[in-house]
């Protein structure tokens, strides 16, 4: 082993060790959001619970704002790939059924992380543009199931994007608010907003 090789193999040993320390401070925000929520966790709760010191945190991230906003993209990130290759699947009615199935999976998974995106979305733009960008991707991945149904492709109230814009943001409010009771609501509403899109992509008959 030469001299030369020493600095980049522990350059590459720090950087998977910080990737262990992200993903700790990460797991530890979303344990505390279930412990305390988010207006009463503190860094120095999520400093203890990751097993570092607060100073330590901070060469991560700025504040707690900043581990929420990672969070958020981490579980964001998770639900677009979950979802995205079954909403491009060819025959529509299986893309709905695929696509929300794996949505129930995420927020059963993540319902708290997902609740506190969307109320922290109007106050914290960072997370806002998250939300909103994921929310784009659906809307868009929406359409094409709609489109690929027969659903005529344009801008105006009864065809595709308009009519996928406003499901997309239904299924965010109904997943919100049927997550907060339990498992089963929320696959009730999955089934519910499942037949809505199936009636607007008009597959119900």
């Amino acid at each position: 082993m030469t001299t030369g090789d020493q600095p980049a193999r522990s350059r590459r040993a720090t950087e998977r060790k910080g990737d262990v320390r992200e993903r700790a401070i990460l797991d530890t925000c979303e344990a505390l959001l279930v412990q305390k929520g988010y207006d009463a966790m503190t860094v120095g709760d999520i400093a203890q619970g990751a097993g570092i010191t607060r100073g330590a945190l901070y060469f991560y991230f700025g504040s707690k704002q900043e581990v929420a906003t990672a969070l958020v993209a981490r579980t964001v990130e998770h639900l677009w790939k979950r979802s995205e290759a079954t909403a491009r699947a060819d025959e529509p009615r299986q893309a709905i059924a695929a696509a929300l199935e794996r949505t129930v999976e995420l927020w059963n998974e993540h319902g708290l992380v997902m609740r506190t995106a969307i109320d922290l979305s109007l106050t914290v733009p960072e997370i806002g543009e998250l939300w909103n960008h994921t929310a784009d991707l659906f809307i868009a991945a929406i359409t094409a199931v709609l489109e690929r149904a027969g659903v005529q492709a344009g801008s105006a109230p009864d065809q595709a994007s308009a009519m996928a814009r406003a499901l997309c943001w239904m299924i965010e409010r109904t997943f919100y608010h049927a997550s907060q009771e339990s498992r089963e609501k929320l696959r009730e509403a999955s089934a519910t907003c499942e037949h809505i899109w199936l009636t607007s992509a008009g597959l119900t008959t």
